[in-house]
C-alpha cells in the first residue's frame, strides 16, 4: 500500500534537523489506529505500518461461524421488534368508541356489579323479547331485527359482560352461570317477570340453559344456530386448551385477521362489508374485551346437554342456516331430538348469522312464531 507525500515527507525537529519519517508516522498511528492490528507494511525507516487488510479486534474475538450466527440473531431481533411495533394493536379509548356506538349515555346500566350497554325499545307494556348475541359479537348484531320487532314487542338487547361496550366483569367470571345471573338481574331491574328469549351461537347456549333452569321466566325460546354440543377443542368435561395464537390477540389484532376470522360466518361473502368488519374490529378493541374473550373461552367447559334440553318446556323454534361453517347444520337434529316439541326452520344459502345475512327472511319466521 502506498501513502501520499503528506504522510511520508520528513519534518524538521526543533534543532532544524529532519525527523525520521517512520517515527513521524508511528506517532500519527498512535492517535488514529489501534496498535494491535494484524498485517503490516514496512516503511524505509523500518517501522511497521498497519495494513488495510487488518481485522478489527472486536470481530477477532469470535470464530467466523459464531460471528455469522451472532449477526443473524441480532438481525432477527431487530426484525421481530419492528414487526411487533407495526402489528401491535392497542385498545381504543372508550370515549371514542362510545361516540361511535353508544346510542345514549342512559343505556349504560349497572347490573349485578358490572356495567352493561342495554337497548330497551318498543312499548314497555308489550310482551318482552330478549336478544342474546354470540361470541365476539355485540347487541348490534340484532340491528335489523330490533326495529321491526319493537312495533309490537318490548325488545331488550345488551352486550354481555366484556363484550361491545359492556365493561369487563369485575368478578372475572365468564361462565354461563354468571351470564344467567346477570340476565336475571337485568330482567329484575327492568321489571320484566317473563320474556321470550332469543339467542345466537353462545347466546343460544345461554338462552336454552336459562330456559331449562328457570322455566317460570321464559315464555318462548328461539335458538339461532345455538352452541352446546361438543366440538373439536371443546370436549365434554374438559377445560378448553386455548391456543397461544389466540391468546396473542391481546397484543396483535390486525383488521385483516378479524375479517379472515369472520368470513366463515357468512355464506355470501358480499354480506361482510368493510363497515361491518370495522364495527366488529372496533368493539373487539374496547378496553378489556380481548382479555374477557379469552377468559370466556377458557371457562366454557361443556357437558352433555341432552338431560338439560329435555327439561325445556317453553315452545322452541330452531333457526339454522344450512351453510353454517361455525356450528354445523347437522347439529339441529340433536336439538330436535332432545327438546320436546321443538320446530326447525332451515335457511338455505345462509351461514351462522341469519340476523345479519338474511334479516328479512329470518325475521319473518321469528315474528310468526312469537305471535
Amino acid at each position: 500500500m502506498r501513502f501520499g507525500p503528506s504522510l511520508r515527507r520528513a519534518t524538521r525537529d526543533e534543532d532544524g534537523g529532519e525527523e525520521d519519517p517512520g517515527e513521524s508516522f508511528s506517532q500519527l498511528n498512535i492517535g488514529i489506529l489501534p496498535a494491535n492490528l494484524t498485517g503490516a507494511t514496512r516503511l524505509k525507516g523500518g517501522d511497521a505500518v498497519p495494513s488495510c487488510r487488518a481485522t478489527p479486534p472486536f470481530f477477532r474475538i469470535l470464530p467466523a461461524p459464531r460471528l455469522k450466527l451472532s449477526v443473524f440473531l441480532v438481525c432477527m431481533v431487530i426484525v421481530l421488534a419492528l414487526v411487533a411495533f407495526l402489528l401491535w394493536t392497542p385498545d381504543r379509548d372508550r370515549a371514542s368508541l362510545e361516540a361511535l356506538y353508544l346510542q345514549s349515555p342512559t343505556d349504560l346500566v349497572d347490573v349485578a356489579g358490572t356495567r352493561l350497554d342495554v337497548r330497551d325499545s318498543g312499548p314497555k307494556d308489550a310482551p318482552a323479547v330478549i336478544l342474546l348475541h354470540g361470541f365476539g359479537s355485540s347487541l348490534h348484531t340484532w340491528e335489523d331485527w330490533a326495529g321491526p320487532l319493537s312495533a309490537d314487542h318490548r325488545v331488550v338487547r345488551f352486550d354481555l359482560p366484556g363484550s361491545g361496550l359492556s365493561s369487563p366483569d369485575p368478578t372475572g367470571d365468564y361462565t354461563d352461570a354468571r351470564s344467567i345471573a346477570v340476565l336475571i338481574a337485568l330482567m329484575d331491574r327492568l321489571g320484566i317477570a317473563k320474556a321470550s328469549v332469543v339467542g345466537n351461537s353462545i347466546g343460544g347456549r345461554i338462552a336454552w340453559t336459562f330456559a331449562a333452569a328457570h322455566p317460570e321466566r321464559v315464555d318462548k325460546l328461539v335458538l339461532v344456530s345455538p352452541d352446546g354440543f361438543e366440538s373439536p377443542g371443546f370436549e365434554y368435561g374438559r377445560t378448553p386448551d386455548v391456543p397461544s395464537t389466540v391468546k396473542l390477540m391481546r397484543y396483535v389484532l390486525p383488521k385483516p385477521l378479524v375479517k379472515m376470522s369472520l368470513a366463515p360466518a357468512y355464506a355470501d361473502p358480499k354480506v361482510m362489508t368493510d363497515a361491518l368488519a370495522t364495527r366488529y374490529y372496533d368493539l373487539m378493541r374496547a378496553p378489556g374485551v380481548r382479555d374477557a374473550m379469552i377468559a370466556r373461552m377458557q371457562q366454557s367447559i361443556r357437558f352433555d346437554p341432552v338431560a338439560r334440553l329435555q327439561t325445556i318446556r317453553a315452545p322452541t323454534l330452531l333457526l339454522w342456516g344450512e351453510e353454517d361453517k361455525m356450528i354445523p347444520f347437522t347439529n339441529a337434529a340433536d336439538y330436535l331430538k332432545a327438546i320436546p316439541g321443538a320446530k326447525l326452520v332451515p335457511l338455505p344459502g345462509v351461514g351462522h348469522l341469519p340476523q345479519e345475512e338474511a334479516p328479512q327472511r329470518s325475521l319473518e319466521v321469528v315474528r310468526e312464531f312469537l305471535r
